[in-house]
């Protein structure tokens, strides 16, 4: 067997160094704006953020309040996991609606970049532009590569975390979601 040469294994270090650095970033600790690090815990106060969706309406968790919100922060428009995950929500839509049930998706993607990922998937919920991670620094998620980590909060009427689900399945995500926003509804 040949014995690699002195430039494979620079690349091979170099990518071992890549995939270290990169695993440390990603799992440390967010220090939030409110003092805390980390995801939001549950009882916590949502924070009170704006933002705009792939219209150009500006979104505002604030006037959410009164009923059930789910905030769901997805890595990237168009990739396979994030777009099965919209589509659940979006097929779950009436379902949420009905309930009275608002839901936002939340990614470092620009508003044209959601709009075009609502157009192609007909999705009719509002899609938040969070390039500089104001929401994800919010609520305390983290990001690699400026893509954010897939996170889901349910907020409850009063603005409170009722929930958070920081390790989130995208097919199930909206289903499992729906079911315990509609018990906060109730």
């Amino acid at each position: 067997m040949k014995k690699p040469s002195k430039k494979v294994w620079l690349l091979l270090v170099s990518f071992v160094a890549l995939a270290s650095a990169i695993t440390i970033f990603a799992c440390g600790s967010v220090q939030r704006p409110d003092g805390g690090e980390g995801l939001l815990p549950v009882g916590a106060a949502a924070p009170d953020l704006a933002g705009r969706d792939q219209t150009g309406t500006e979104q505002r968790l604030s006037a959410e309040r009164g009923h059930p919100v789910v905030v769901f922060f997805y890595p990237k428009d168009g990739t396979p996991g994030c777009t099965k995950q919209a589509c659940a929500f979006r097929d779950a839509w009436d379902r949420y609606k009905t309930a009275g049930i608002t839901v936002f998706g939340v990614s470092a993607d620009s508003a044209e970049s959601h709009a075009e990922f609502a157009k192609e998937h007909n999705l009719t919920f509002p899609l938040i532009a969070d390039p500089d991670l104001v929401w994800a620094k919010g609520f305390g998620v983290s990001t690699t590569l400026g893509m954010t980590k897939r996170v889901s909060f349910l907020i409850d009427g009063e603005g409170k975390i009722a929930k958070v689900y920081p390790d989130v399945d995208p097919g199930v995500n909206a289903s499992e979601m729906l079911k315990d926003a509609e018990s906060l509804a109730r």
